[in-house]
């Protein structure tokens, strides 16, 4: 008996024509007729911990997809998913999702191709300061409204205010040994020698505070220093 070598062509073939479905409003296609919630979540960007729905006819609810979970692309209809629960936000201008609720300063820079040597802030409504966002900083983006970051290249130096005199500073951090050099001339080792710093007007979350010997703080334009030196011979 001869066999047909064309048997199960069927099966093997895949077909010519490519399914299309849409994710969070961009259109995508396969070859697969089945893709798990985990894959679909890979192709669009989205953590896996975000709940994706398949986007459901009323009265009927949508379905949640979980990531184990393989759905059929080849039904009739376009398959339409999406996820309730993001946020936007603005980095220069250009909108951008999020899909949990903190996102770090690190991130910020990152998606919005941020230079090194810039600067990133959270614009403030009018009449008060921005808030400057460090690389380390966690923001929390379910406040009500858009968040709008924006860079702008850091300054190459500031002022700072040291026993009621400006001085000029062009690094980003400075010490507690370098404060009382600028307020004292020079800095005394002897352990009979006791200096205090105390500063204002820094930046949040501490914008105030106690700097102890060996200790350095970001510096800030027009930030405040009060140095005494104390005797305890």
């Amino acid at each position: 008996m001869k066999l047909d070598n064309h048997q199960g062509d069927l099966h093997s073939h895949s077909p010519e024509i490519p399914l299309k479905f849409v994710i969070e409003g961009k259109e995508y296609e396969t070859f697969d007729q089945y893709k798990t919630g985990a894959e679909l979540k890979q192709l669009a960007g989205i953590p896996l911990d975000t709940e994706l729905f398949l986007s459901i006819s009323k009265p009927y609810q949508d379905e949640l997809i979980e990531n184990e979970k393989q759905v059929n692309l080849a039904r009739p209809e376009t398959e339409y998913f999406f996820v309730k629960k993001k946020l936007q936000f603005f980095i220069n201008d250009k909108p951008f999702t999020w899909y949990k609720q903190y996102i770090r300063g690190a991130q910020i820079r990152e998606l919005g191709n941020i230079p090194a040597e810039d600067d990133i802030f959270l614009d403030i409504k009018e009449g008060w300061q921005d808030d400057q966002i460090f690389d380390d900083e966690v923001v929390d983006l379910a406040r009500p409204g858009k968040e709008r970051f924006f860079s702008k290249p850091r300054p190459t130096e500031v002022t700072i205010i040291v026993n009621a005199r400006p001085h000029i500073w062009k690094e980003i951090n400075i010490s507690f040994e370098q404060l009382v050099v600028l307020a004292f001339g020079s800095y005394d080792n002897n352990p009979n020698k006791g200096y205090t710093v105390t500063y204002s007007r820094g930046w949040e979350p501490k914008p105030e505070g106690t700097m102890v010997k060996g200790s350095v703080v970001r510096v800030k334009n027009k930030m405040i220093f009060d140095v005494t030196a104390t005797d305890k011979s």
